[in-house]
């Protein structure tokens, strides 16, 4: 937050808020958070797993880690990622169901499309 906001504005809070889902709102970022589910993770094999160039995947570390959202370890010359915390999970899960929730209106609104299209032929 910035220092000359008070820390009760209502339209700062939002902007906090929005702007942590725009750190999460990137393919790449996404795909970094889902393969550190699975546990720490160094550049080099995030570059790997995710097979975008390196630049790339740096950049979007650089953004996940600006929102603290990823936390990172040296070890030697590696740099290892984490995420910070374990809920950031839980908020990929929840809006997992959601999508799952949309996408399933949608597969069903297309059979019915398709079913009439069909219909319609005959």
């Amino acid at each position: 937050m910035p220092v000359n906001q008070r820390p009760d504005d209502p339209d700062g809070l939002r902007q906090f808020k929005a702007d942590f889902f725009k750190a999460l709102a990137h393919p790449v970022r996404i795909r970094i958070l889902e393969l550190l589910r699975d546990g720490p993770l160094s550049v080099g094999q995030l570059q790997e797993a995710i097979g975008a160039p390196p630049s790339s995947v740096s950049q979007q570390l650089a953004v996940l880690r600006g929102r603290g959202i990823v936390t990172t370890e040296r070890r030697g010359t590696t740099v290892i990622y984490a995420v910070g915390d374990p809920d950031i999970f839980e908020l990929l899960d929840v809006a997992r169901r959601i999508f799952n929730a949309h996408l399933s209106d949608t597969i069903d609104l297309l059979r019915l499309v398709d079913a009439e299209a069909v219909g319609a032929l005959r």
